[in-house]
């Protein structure tokens, strides 16, 4: 349960912070609504690959990045409700310690795709205690931009994997709808990733 603050963060301004002059090399993998919203509006790139409706599956997706690309930096940008829908990835990363990869949790304990209902972790589920039970070794709970800082340095230079419980209000900013057609989606991150030859049969 998100209790260890009663300060949090404005969700976008923290995702903006966090991204900001983010190396070339940095791909994010964002679970679906507020995450893909975030990640959009913190600077449009092929080398983000949104998740739309595939819910639970943000983070695994990341981790098979992070092992088919050890030299790229991953990250897994998603929201609690996503998160514990695949909640055994942490379990999977903590075995595997893939050094290139982070997860960062926008944490409002609430299900903000379906209204605004309170989640598990706002109830009796510690996502950052999970973490840290699965061996993840560097954790962090995050609830002011200091924290977001540290875990920015983190994310694009630091030993992996690294989690982040970043703690946000429930507020909803504007929709910012990236392409939403799955397949020229994946095309375009496989071609920034891999160049226009893995576009060909």
């Amino acid at each position: 349960m998100t209790t260890g603050s009663q300060q949090r963060l404005e969700r976008r301004g923290a995702v903006h912070r966090l991204l900001a002059n983010r190396s070339p090399d940095l791909l994010v993998v964002a679970g679906l609504g507020s995450a893909i919203w975030d990640a959009e509006t913190a600077g449009e790139t092929p080398l983000n690959f949104y998740l739309l409706g595939a819910m639970g599956s943000a983070t695994p997706t990341a981790l098979g990045l992070a092992t088919a690309q050890p030299n790229k930096r991953v990250v897994a940008l998603v929201g609690d409700a996503e998160l514990a829908m695949g909640l055994w990835a942490l379990a999977t990363i903590g075995w595997r310690k893939p050094e290139n990869l982070s997860v960062i949790c926008l944490d409002n304990g609430r299900f903000g795709e379906t209204g605004g209902q309170v989640s598990h972790t706002g109830v009796n589920l510690d996502l950052a205690g999970v973490a840290a039970a699965s061996g993840i070794p560097t954790v962090r709970r995050v609830s002011d931009d200091a924290g977001v800082d540290e875990l920015r340095e983190l994310v694009m230079t630091g030993p992996g994997p690294v989690f982040g419980l970043v703690e946000i209000t429930a507020d909803m900013p504007p929709v910012a709808m990236p392409i939403r057609n799955g397949v020229i989606g994946m095309a375009r991150f496989r071609e920034a990733l891999l160049g226009p030859d893995a576009l060909k049969e």
